[in-house]
């Protein structure tokens, strides 16, 4: 176990000059007893009385004789801790002329590049100023690069990180005022050294009655590293900013939310070796300003893709897209598309998984005076596909897409008109491809889910706009290399249930990937979303079901040998409301969804088995039934051998 000393020279100067005082003071008192203790008088001529004044006086001359040692070694004690301030003292005096030494090299070494190239040869870059906002670049041979000025003047740009010389790593990039984009970060040593990380981009400006929001600023982007290090994540996208309040020519109507800003690409990795960085998160979507009746909810920024990774190495993940702004007096906002991942190493690496799509955000928003101002609800955003694999590894998964918004109704007085849409889900992202020579492709993203075509109002009652949403595609699975089995495609996101007028349909289910260039089977199709169900309106008339996804293809095999992939079964077909039969008892179910067709055999193995299809969506008491989908057709064998 380690111990440590920690001295104060003045406060042992200050001690022992107390105890000089002290042994004064006691000197002084031993010399003014010893005259009268030390020769005692008898009391009487007789024995006894002699006997207690030699007692005494013996007593006083030892006392006295130890007092000397004790004022001796009090006198030697003193000097040491006299000795001992003084050699701390000099010691510290020492260190600080050292220090001087060290940086009085460091400026003899750092002179000449100083001079030349505005830039030192060892030592981390500055950090930037309010005045000087970028970081200073870090030493040619050694240090980091400085971090770039965080902005507190709006509209003002985060300062870029530093980039660092042959060792070192990269500054961070500062973040943006208020709407105002986030640095870029510095790049690593040109040896060895990370990126920095991308600055956030600042928050939208507070909005002028009447107006539209302002949009959030971009996140910057990641440093790139050299040859052996991991890039910098993305910055943030800064959130959009809400509509404004009462405007002379609307009333009072602001007009848009801003739109959330885009997450910051993440830097490249190592070129020899290093993982790409993450993308940055998509801001979110500035709101309507439902109290206010603003017209539309921002859209969320973008997320940002991962960054690419060299030989060896992972690509980055790639960020979720920002959710949509809450709906004013029109529509809600989009959800932002999620980034996509970054491609893995050319000899070993995963690519990396893209980013979530942004939620699209619900209509029937309530203002202050219990209106409903939002229609029309904000569609999901498609979900990142993923990063491909070079020789040795596995694709990335794409993403789901992200769901639309519920639908809303605009409200005249005391009444609600059923004139809003739930919002569209967001398409599923694709797999990334596996690698050449190994590696499992990256699966597919699933489709997002239309919203619904109603919605819930504060008091628990069910108000109707007039159709739900449709649900997305998946996304298609990626494809293997020379050997390997194709990943499966995503399925199709569920249809949003009905309004006044019906349901959304369920989304198509993504395609299987392909097989190996040379063996392998392909991937299975998805499943198809299913179709949105009906909800009985007002008036107790029973919608129609909507028809379910149909099922993606199988993908196909190998040009040697491989099985094609399975078609993926349809989406059921949505219900009629059979709660409320009884203006419109012949209301339908809505169709079934078909199965994809199995994919193909190239020279021998057999053919993809078709997808079943799905059952038809349910009438009312009295109504007639959706459909059944249709099975998929079986994917042709191989040439040489193979069924069918």
């Amino acid at each position: 176990m380690v111990s440590y000393l920690v001295a104060a020279p003045d406060m042992l100067a200050a001690a022992a000059s107390d105890l000089v005082k002290m042994g004064s003071t006691l000197s002084v008192a031993n010399f003014v007893a010893a005259a009268p203790t030390t020769s005692v008088l008898a009391a009487g001529a007789d024995e006894v009385s002699a006997a207690i004044a030699g007692l005494f006086t013996g007593h006083a001359q030892r006392y006295q004789a130890l007092s000397n040692q004790v004022a001796l070694f009090h006198e030697q004690f003193v000097q040491a801790l006299s000795g001992a301030a003084g050699t701390y003292a000099s010691a510290e005096a020492t260190n600080v002329a050292l220090q001087t030494v060290q940086q009085d090299i460091l400026g003899v070494i750092n002179a000449p590049t100083q001079a030349l190239l505005g830039r030192p040869l060892i030592g981390d870059g500055a950090s930037g100023t309010a005045a000087n906002p970028n970081g200073g670049a870090g030493g040619l041979l050694f240090g980091n690069g400085g971090s770039g000025f965080s902005q507190t003047t709006a509209g003002a740009a985060g300062g870029a990180g530093g980039a660092a010389g042959l060792l070192g790593n990269g500054g961070r990039g500062g973040a943006g005022g208020l709407g105002a984009a986030g640095g870029a970060g510095g790049a690593g040593g040109w040896l060895y050294g990370n990126g920095g990380d991308g600055g956030a981009g600042g928050g939208a400006l507070l909005t002028a009655a009447g107006s539209s929001g302002a949009n959030g600023g971009s996140g910057g982007a990641g440093g790139a590293a050299g040859l052996w290090g991991a890039g910098g994540a993305g910055g943030a996208g800064g959130a959009g900013g809400v509509a404004g309040g009462a405007s002379p020519d609307f009333g009072n109507q602001g007009i848009s939310g801003g739109a959330g800003g885009s997450g910051g690409q993440g830097g490249a990795g190592g070129l020899l070796s290093g993982n790409g960085g993450a993308g940055g998160q998509g801001g979110l979507g500035g709101d309507g300003n439902a109290e206010d009746q603003g017209l539309r909810g921002g859209a969320g920024g973008a997320g940002g893709s991962g960054g690419a990774a060299g030989l060896f190495g992972n690509g980055g993940v790639g960020a979720s897209g920002g959710n949509g702004g809450a709906a004013g007096g029109l529509s809600a906002g989009a959800g932002g598309a999620g980034g996509n991942g970054g491609h893995g190493g050319w000899i070993v690496g995963d690519g990396g998984g893209g980013g979530l799509g942004g939620v699209g955000a619900g209509g029937g928003t309530v203002d202050q005076f219990g209106n409903v101002v939002g229609i029309y609800g904000g569609a999901g955003g498609a979900g990142g596909s993923g990063g491909g694999a070079g020789l040795f590894g596995n694709g990335g998964a794409g993403a789901s897409g992200g769901s639309g918004g519920a639908a809303g109704a605009f409200r005249l007085g005391a009444t609600n008109l059923p004139n809003g849409q739930g919002g569209d889900g967001g398409v599923g992202g694709s797999g990334g491809n596996g690698g050449w020579l190994s590696g499992a492709a990256g699966v597919g993203g699933h489709g997002g889910a239309g919203g619904d075509g109603s919605y819930v109002d504060a008091a628990g009652t069910t108000q109707m706009g007039l159709q739900g949403g449709v649900g997305a595609a998946g996304g298609r699975g990626g494809t293997a290399g020379l050997f390997g089995t194709g990943a499966a495609g995503g399925d199709g996101g569920d249809g949003g249930n009905s309004g006044l007028i019906g349901a959304g349909d369920g989304g198509a289910g993504g395609g299987g990937g392909d097989a190996g260039a040379l063996v392998g089977s392909g991937g299975s199709g998805g499943r198809g979303g299913a179709g949105g169900d009906a909800v009985t309106d007002p008036d107790g008339n029973p919608g129609i079901g909507a028809n379910g996804g149909a099922g993606g293809t199988g993908g196909n095999s190998g040009w040697l040998y491989g099985n094609g992939g399975a078609g993926g079964a349809g989406g059921v077909g949505g219900s009629s409301d059979p709660a409320g039969a009884t203006s419109d008892p012949g209301a339908s179910g809505g169709n079934g969804g078909n199965g994809g067709a199995g994919g193909a055999s190239r020279l021998v193995g057999d053919g993809g088995a078709g997808g079943a299809g799905a059952a038809g969506g349910a009438g009312t008491p009295t109504g007639v039934p959706g459909s059944n989908g249709q099975t998929g057709s079986t994917g042709p064998g191989g040439v040489l051998y193979g069924n069918p």
